[in-house]
């Protein structure tokens, strides 16, 4: 699928939406409230999510909407605007400007166009199939990487993983030259400048990763799930971010003793 301007318009407009709902909560008392698992949800989340979802139903409103806080609304048209207002919402309520707002088209199950819209440093990353992915308009590109163990390597946190995963993320760990924690979606869009080589996480849902895989992969990494396939809205949340493709199997092999 050929992403229109129309697209990319909406999608630009989804992210100044997103971030001047934010921008007034930020450093703020933000309502916070724990959700039924436990993880954390702020008035700036269902303020930013509620308008990009009203923007998204009057320009398309045959495309369906799949967002963390409000939850599905069905479409005929075989497109779904995937969003997460704020992830990293752990990172926002502590005052850290290293959250970021998550819109993504997703057709037929594949995502074509991705949004990460950091709106207090003003940072965007835009990805889109079959084009260069902007860094605040200009070209973003991953680094080389020659070995593994010249990698640096994020997640946010170790703790996310079951003990299965957690076994295969500590290999991981031990073959590369140093590994940061925190970050969320901001540890993809380094990986997409080139200042990080590889993200892994698991535990995700399509609004955490399905913007991240065009923006990635456009600035010339790729992202697969724990066993190198694609990532599509199928995927069960295991993740990897390489910026350079050919560390994919270094990676995987070095993850490969999982329940061993």
């Amino acid at each position: 699928m050929r992403v229109s301007a129309a697209d990319l318009d909406l999608a630009t407009a989804l992210a100044e939406a997103a971030g001047a709902a934010i921008r007034p909560y930020y450093r703020k008392p933000a309502g916070l409230e724990a959700k039924d698992d436990a993880s954390p949800v702020t008035l700036a989340d269902r303020a930013a999510e509620a308008a990009m979802r009203a923007l998204i139903e009057q320009r398309f409103p045959d495309d369906a909407i799949i967002g963390e806080e409000y939850g599905v609304r069905e479409g005929t048209s075989g497109r779904a605007w995937v969003l997460d207002p704020i992830d990293g919402t752990r990172a926002f309520i502590s005052g850290r400007p290293i959250f970021g707002t998550l819109i993504a088209l997703v057709a037929e199950g594949w995502p074509v166009l991705g949004v990460l819209d950091q709106p207090i440093l003003g940072e965007r990353w835009v990805g889109t199939i079959g084009r260069p992915t902007l860094f605040n308009g200009q070209p973003a590109a991953t680094r080389r990487c020659a070995d593994l163990s010249k990698a640096l390597l994020g997640t946010t946190s170790p703790a996310l993983f079951d003990d299965g995963q957690l076994h295969a993320f500590e290999h991981l760990d031990g073959a590369v030259m140093s590994t940061v924690l925190g970050g969320d979606c901001y540890n993809y869009g380094c990986v997409a400048s080139g200042w990080l080589d590889i993200v892994v996480e698991a535990g995700l849902k399509l609004h955490d990763f399905a913007a991240l895989v065009p923006i990635v992969e456009g600035a010339g990494g790729r992202m697969c799930d724990w066993q190198g396939d694609p990532l599509t809205a199928d995927s069960i949340g295991e993740v990897i971010a390489a910026g350079d493709p050919a560390r994919i199997d270094d990676i995987l092999e070095a993850m490969a003793c999982r329940g061993h």
